[in-house]
């Protein structure tokens, strides 16, 4: 499953993009990350036509994995729980083009509800036989045929930058998806999108999400230099400081440290 594979088929543009976005943050609409999706939605938007579809994952029944390994063996590919909402979802993503996971980084990691989510993926993997994993390829294989699909995870962090502060998810996903097979778009000092005084100059901020979106929508694909583009922090970090420094000193009633 290579990157062409997953790339959105580009020649057919009469039809509609189906686009999933599985929001994965607790906080649901208040979320600064999906504000970011939302963005990048906008974008392909401006070019394509599209259908959008948003589930939220913490209002979902999803029931924990019982590492049975029976879709792996007896029940090929599917999962022994059947009272909860991955059946749904597996099907709204097999059904789409596009596939978002929008959440915030969460202690270097993915938030809970959405780490449920993915151990429940394990069904759509291929069954581990032994095989050694091969760089750029998925793990264990994937079990459906994703071609024409292209998966993204859009990110927020409260840190001044996304190098070393994500290697671990990310490390995650290479195993699960293959290095390249995805893309990552990481937003830095996403605390500053809470802040009221500052919506007006993030709007400007996060213009180069939807311009990121109109490329993808026109290409099919995202260059390295529009997805480092989109790692650059809003502020520098000495500005950034102070800002963080404001907002603790007002979360902890005004006392300043």
């Amino acid at each position: 499953m290579d990157k062409k594979e997953l790339t959105t088929n580009q020649n057919n543009k009469n039809n509609n993009l189906n686009i999933l976005i599985l929001n994965g943050s607790p906080r649901k609409e208040k979320s600064c990350t999906i504000r970011v999706t939302r963005k990048f939605i906008d974008g392909i938007k401006s070019v394509r036509s599209c259908n959008v579809e948003e589930i939220n994952i913490s209002d979902c029944n999803i029931k924990p994995c019982m590492g049975c390994l029976s879709c792996w063996g007896r029940t090929e590919g599917k999962c022994v729980i059947g009272n909860d909402d991955i059946p749904y979802i597996k099907q709204r993503i097999m059904e789409s083009d596009i596939i978002i996971e929008s959440f915030p980084l969460y202690f270097f990691g993915m938030p809970g509800e959405m780490k449920l989510f993915t151990d429940r993926m394990l069904s759509m993997m291929c069954t581990y036989e032994g095989q050694a994993p091969v760089v750029g390829e998925p793990f264990h294989g994937i079990r459906d045929d994703m071609t024409g699909k292209s998966f993204f995870i859009i990110s927020t962090c409260g840190y001044a930058q996304t190098d070393l502060i994500y290697d671990s998810l990310l490390a995650q996903y290479d195993c699960i998806c293959g290095r390249n097979n995805y893309y990552a778009l990481l937003c830095p000092q996403g605390k500053t999108l809470s802040i009221p005084e500052l919506y007006e100059r993030m709007e400007g901020f996060l213009e180069k999400y939807v311009e990121a979106g109109r490329e993808f929508g026109e290409t099919g694909e995202l260059t390295q230099e529009t997805v480092l583009k989109l790692r650059e922090a809003p502020f520098i970090e000495r500005r950034f400081k102070l800002l963080l420094n404001k907002f603790w000193s007002d979360e902890r009633g005004g006392q300043n440290v």
